[in-house]
């Protein structure tokens, strides 16, 4: 606690989810220490620093996922910490070293970071639908998918869907080290991420409604996306 006010952090705060999470944050009267790669890139940086509320209350730190400690600065003293940082990448060459590493190396180093503070009450991540139903499991209208789903490894390897492999791999290494080190975490999995833009760049689902509109997405993409929407 800062002058009576909850402080949190939000990892990979440029990205589309992050800065709508600040903005509501900062509007709720939180103090809010937000990670970005680079603070001096205005590309990443100007809109979050134009919120309401941010000359008084945000405070940007560097970060990089693959670096243990670096977000020791950002987490010290929170309350709450809102992991969003992640790699979105679904056309790779080399997908060990664009998105599986990063992916579980950057939630566990979070992870490590929020349990050196004793002020850290729970984390929340953001995860993904990818994380859930590529399973081999039919999908019918009488399915319910809940929190006993889990996207099988071996099925996005063999369809070679690595942005559904990495965040099925980020998530089930967030809730081996968060019981393993009684850290309270929450995970989210939103499939489809639309809606006005914060950030100056496309965020990657608003892409991926262009390219479909424009007759460039992948069939079989689009078909696991479609899967993970209903």
């Amino acid at each position: 606690m800062r002058g009576g006010r909850k402080v949190v952090c939000v990892t990979g705060a440029s990205g589309f989810i992050a800065s709508w999470l600040v903005k509501l944050l900062l509007q709720r009267g939180y103090i809010v220490k937000a990670t970005v790669r680079d603070p001096n890139d205005p590309k990443k940086t100007e809109h979050l620093l134009t919120l309401d509320g941010a000359k008084e209350r945000l405070h940007l730190f560097k970060a990089d996922l693959l670096v243990e400690g670096s977000f020791d600065l950002a987490v010290d003293g929170c309350e709450g910490v809102f992991h969003t940082a992640s790699p979105v990448i679904f056309s790779s060459t080399d997908p060990q070293e664009e998105l599986l590493y990063p992916a579980v190396k950057g939630t566990l180093n979070v992870l490590k970071s929020c349990v050196k503070f004793p002020t850290v009450k729970r984390v929340v991540l953001t995860s993904s639908m990818a994380s859930v139903v590529i399973n081999g499991k039919p999908l019918t209208p009488d399915v319910v998918v809940d929190e006993t789903w889990f996207s099988d490894p071996l099925v996005c390897e063999d369809l070679e869907e690595w942005y559904f492999l990495s965040k099925t791999l980020a998530e089930e290494a967030a809730w081996k080290f968060a019981k393993g080190n009684g850290i309270d975490l929450v995970t989210l999995n939103p499939a489809y991420v639309i809606g006005p833009l914060l950030q100056p760049t496309l965020n990657a689902t608003v892409e991926m409604v262009l390219n479909l509109k424009n007759g460039t997405l992948r069939q079989n993409y689009l078909f696991l996306l479609l899967q993970a929407s209903f």
